[in-house]
């Protein structure tokens, strides 16, 4: 049997780099890294991501090559972040930084229970949730 520990990265394909870039680091906090040898893919565009904690999200731009999975597509994403920060917290300062709240504050089920969350869509469209457990 095989016991998963943590993700450690996925990949989103998107239309601009740097404005993924800037929202996440914005509205997330999230690091923005370059990465891999000498930080430059194959075609000579370099290769960027979104670093939080011990995990991060590989960017690759609509225009490359670069894809492993059969059929990438930007704003195809739907994925969930747990925060420490209180869900009010992450409310306010989301509408400080002008990014539009979608649905929530609303309890969910996460993988460890109730979670109580946020939703709202990055630059390509894609669906960010933001929880905690409470």
């Amino acid at each position: 049997m095989i016991e998963i520990a943590r993700i450690d990265h996925f990949v989103m394909r998107v239309k601009d780099v740097d404005a993924t870039c800037d929202f996440y680091a914005k509205a997330l906090g999230m690091e923005v890294i370059t990465f891999g040898r000498d930080g430059i893919g194959q075609d000579g565009v370099a290769r960027r991501a979104l670093r939080f904690g011990q995990h991060k999200i590989n960017l690759h731009p609509d225009d490359t090559d670069w894809y492993r999975a059969k059929d990438p597509r930007c704003g195809g994403e739907d994925f969930c972040l747990i925060t420490k920060t209180p869900i009010d917290e992450v409310v306010a300062h989301l509408e400080a930084s002008g990014v539009e709240i979608e649905v929530g504050p609303s309890d969910r089920s996460g993988a460890l229970g109730t979670i109580r969350s946020v939703y709202f869509r990055d630059p390509d469209g894609n669906l960010v949730e933001v929880s905690n457990y409470p």
